[in-house]
């Protein structure tokens, strides 16, 4: 799952990043508000994590904005306002959730798994599809009670592939999600993990449909 990260201190940005890339999320930061804005306005991203107190653009100005254009993007606050007049403008504003600095990155991480399950219509935290069982808080993949070891970005795929079953995503949205900024991607890096999925979840797992892109096999 692809986040904007969007945070003025370098500090707390560069482990911020790290720390979520490494809990298997696709991370990019950028660090004033119109940086953001632009972004926003270009790219697709699953969710946004935003802090208030921005340069050029203030964090609740970005989030009016990007309510105003009726983007349905989740939106979790990161802030040291701890206020709860703060907290109420920030959700009446058009935050899903508000977290107040400092925080745990474990919490971090579990709420913004909350925030792109209820994105996705789903009130259970594993994905279930023809026998395949996916849990993204402890990255295990189980087939019919057998665990399946997959690499970091087979994960991430076979997790936005089983979202929603009856999606097809095309390589290039494929690789928007997969991938952020700075991250090197091989001319057939898509298909290679897709090659892998299929060697160890069965080679009808995942369909390739002509000339439009892949999605799980339907129920």
């Amino acid at each position: 799952m692809r986040l904007l990260l969007v945070e003025d201190d370098a500090m707390i940005g560069e482990a911020l990043r790290t720390g979520l890339r490494r809990d298997g999320f696709t991370v990019d930061w950028v660090r004033d508000g119109d940086s953001a804005d632009q972004v926003l306005r270009t790219e697709p991203f699953d969710l946004l994590l935003l802090d208030l107190g921005l340069p050029r653009k203030d964090g609740l100005q970005l989030l009016k904005s990007l309510r105003a254009r009726h983007e349905m993007l989740p939106v979790l606050i990161i802030t040291a306002r701890d206020a709860v007049s703060d907290r109420v403008q920030g959700l009446d504003a058009g935050a899903d959730d508000y977290l107040v600095k400092p925080f745990d990155l474990d919490e971090l991480a579990a709420r913004i798994r909350a925030l792109l399950r209820r994105k996705s219509g789903r009130t259970v935290p594993e994905v279930e599809h023809l026998g395949v069982s996916l849990d993204p808080a402890s990255h295990r993949v189980l087939q019919a009670g057998r665990e399946v070891t997959l690499s970091p970005k087979e994960f991430a795929l076979l997790h936005l592939l089983m979202e929603r079953p009856g999606n097809i995503l095309s390589r290039a949205q494929i690789e928007e999600r997969l991938y952020g900024w700075g991250e090197e991607v091989e001319s057939n890096a898509v298909e290679v993990h897709i090659h892998g999925l299929r060697r160890k979840l069965g080679s009808d797992f995942i369909v390739n449909v002509r000339g439009v892109g892949y999605r799980v096999r339907p129920a």
